[in-house]
């Protein structure tokens, strides 16, 4: 099976474990069969706004296995990367909510919530209810010369209604307000990755992940073997047309692809389907499921994209089946 050789599932959360409230279908039943045998889940997320205690109830209470120490936060890799470049015990500025404020104070350091405690770093995280008054005072700290570091720069988070905006989206308000650009500590950057190795110890990961610019993307640039998972923000047509950073390892409909055998994928066939390049459109012919008729696409669109990328334009023929 597709998890055999890995000691490690190293899986985000929205949009592959949960979508709001809600388990994905058929991701609880996933996951502990995955753990039973025998792989470590660790579940990693971008997003900072709870605590890993809280993570981990709402998974049991969905049906996930999950431990506190399984859950490993933006908030925790962004508190490490502060803690590393100032004192210990140092103020930093927390725009954010419970789960980046524990982060700091559990790396020694000591969150406040004014400019005027003349804080040494500003970390923002998403929250809900964030307030003009607490961005106005880390825009303030930031104008005094305080370390800027962000949680993630998401700029959508999925949820059961839709895409809201994420962080990435709110620390412009900062940003533009300050012309300072954060540091950033989550996916696809390094710090979030290199957090979730320190706590899992793991040694051949796989990443799982639902988005091309983040999970994806986080897994290239730590040169580690990456699923993509259909149930959140990535859609056909997004790895149809990805860039080379952006290509996973292996596309799957959900978390259910993990326990059965990857199929070869050779010369853009897979399964019943075989795609090919007519006249400068992608073409795709035989049966099957869909997500083999997927995979022998993205086979094909890459080999010709290289470097580079296809348009949409040329892989429109084959959404109809894919899709």
């Amino acid at each position: 099976m597709l998890i055999d050789g890995y000691d490690t599932l190293l899986l985000d959360l929205d949009g592959v474990v949960y979508l709001g409230s809600h388990a994905v279908p058929g991701a609880p039943e996933a996951l502990e069969e995955a753990q039973r045998r025998g792989a470590r889940l660790a579940y990693v997320t971008n997003n900072a706004s709870r605590t890993p205690a809280a993570i981990s109830a709402h998974l049991r209470e969905l049906g996930v296995p999950a431990s506190a120490e399984d859950v490993v936060t933006s908030a925790q890799a962004a508190a490490r990367l502060i803690a590393e470049r100032v004192p210990a015990g140092a103020k930093v500025l927390v725009v954010g909510g419970s789960g980046l404020r524990l982060a700091v104070r559990d790396r020694g350091l000591r969150p406040v919530s004014t400019a005027a405690e003349s804080p040494v770093a500003v970390v923002q995280g998403i929250a809900p209810g964030l307030s003009y008054g607490l961005l106005s005072e880390g825009a303030l700290a930031v104008r005094q010369g305080a370390l800027f570091v962000a949680s993630n720069a998401d700029s959508t988070m999925p949820t059961g209604r839709g895409e809201l905006p994420g962080n990435g989206a709110m620390v412009r308000v900062i940003a533009h307000a300050t012309g300072v650009e954060p540091i950033y500590a989550g996916k696809p950057d390094p710090p979030l990755h290199r957090e979730s190795m320190i706590r899992t110890g793991a040694r051949r990961p796989l990443v799982v992940g639902d988005r091309l610019d983040t999970d994806i993307e986080g897994a290239s640039n730590a040169g580690v073997e990456s699923v993509l998972v259909l149930t959140g923000v990535a859609a056909a047509v997004d790895v149809l047309t990805a860039e080379p950073r952006h290509r996973p390892t292996y596309v799957g409909e959900d978390l259910g692809a993990l326990l059965v055998p990857y199929p070869e994928v050779r010369d853009g066939a897979c399964g019943g389907w075989r795609a090919e390049w007519r006249d400068g459109v992608l073409r795709l012919e035989g049966e099957g499921s869909r997500i083999d008729g997927l995979r022998a696409a993205c086979d094909a669109a890459w080999a010709v994209a290289g470097e580079g990328r296809v348009e949409e334009d040329a892989v429109k023929p084959v959404l109809d089946r894919v899709g």
